[in-house]
């Protein structure tokens, strides 16, 4: 942590996308910090029930009319934007719908958080899409950005408003280039879901299907370590600022996991082996996306501390009791 240490404690948090799998998790903790939380989120791939009911629940697109009218009511410390568009696919087929949320709703939120007062904005960018295909293993935060989907784009996109509010209007900006987070409430569906999709189908029985070679590596990070850079970018004394690297923090673990590997230690931690489906590589995907994480620690005081096998013991454990449920 840096000397200037935490100087900034909200009392009244706004968490955009906050009925999500990341998003509620903040949402939590939060709460748990003593913050009044309200949660804005239009369900659209969030769950009503993940939201707590100590907190605030609007259910609200990004581009609502009556969002001023929201933050004029709650007079928000903080901002916490983890509302997106988050699928690669869906931004290639359609990048106007993807702009609309991730860059138009975007720019809604810094307005009002302009205009009503807004201490800081937290904002969820990505570390697997913002640099491309990475010339540098692990990616530090300087390397190039060159973004090979619309939604790349879109995260990029939001990092540069960002850093032009916080110069033009002074708009505090701390910006969280996330890995591949996994862990309990993660929907099983998207590729950023393959730890639930897997774990999924290993829990049932169920083949798996693997794309391409199965030698694809991403950066795995657990949910819980992901929360606590949070908090962290939410309470720290920030650095000045410069270029989007004195913003921007990634946050992952440093290390690479294959697919193969990934579905190896799942079926080993939960017992029980099954069939790999083998199909085309997916068009666009890339091949590794392993993010440095030394800035973070050195400035937010931020590292991973859940390992991989950890992290997949307790999201399996979540998913078993799901799949009890439903049975």
């Amino acid at each position: 942590m840096n000397e200037a240490g935490r100087v900034h404690r909200p009392e009244r948090v706004l968490v955009t996308g906050g009925a999500g799998f990341i998003g509620s998790h903040v949402v939590d903790r939060y709460l748990a910090e003593g913050c009044g939380v309200t949660v804005v989120d239009d369900l659209s791939t969030g769950h009503r029930s993940r939201v707590p009911k100590a907190a605030r629940f609007l259910e609200l697109e990004l581009n609502d009319p009556s969002l001023p009218d929201v933050f004029a009511e709650g007079q928000f410390d903080v901002v916490n934007h983890h509302a997106a568009q988050m699928d690669v696919r869906r931004s290639v087929d359609d990048p106007r719908l993807d702009a609309r949320s991730n860059v138009s709703g975007l720019l809604h939120v810094l307005e009002c958080a302009r205009r009503f007062g807004v201490a800081r904005v937290v904002y969820v960018s990505s570390g697997g899409v913002v640099y491309g295909e990475p010339t540098t293993i692990p990616t530090p935060e300087s390397h190039a950005l060159l973004p090979l989907s619309p939604y790349g784009v879109s995260k990029l996109a939001g990092e540069l408003y960002l850093h032009c509010y916080a110069i033009v209007h002074g708009l505090e900006y701390a910006a969280l280039r996330y890995a591949n987070v996994f862990g309990p409430r993660q929907d099983p569906h998207g590729e950023a879901g393959v730890v639930a999709i897997f774990g999924r189908q290993v829990l049932e029985g169920n083949p798996i299907t693997i794309f391409g070679s199965g030698e694809q590596e991403r950066d795995y990070v657990f949910v819980e370590d992901v929360i606590e850079s949070n908090w962290l970018a939410t309470t720290v004394a920030l650095p000045p600022i410069g270029g989007l690297t004195s913003r921007a923090w990634n946050i992952g673990t440093g290390r690479g996991t294959s697919v193969n590997e990934l579905a190896d230690r799942l079926m080993a931690i939960a017992g029980n082996r099954v069939d790999r489906l083998s199909a085309p590589p997916r068009p666009g995907e890339l091949f590794r996306s392993v993010l440095d994480v030394s800035r973070a620690d050195a400035t937010l005081g931020w590292h991973p501390r859940v390992s991989l096998d950890e992290g997949l013991r307790r999201t399996l454990a979540f998913l078993e009791s799901e799949v009890a449920e439903v049975r």
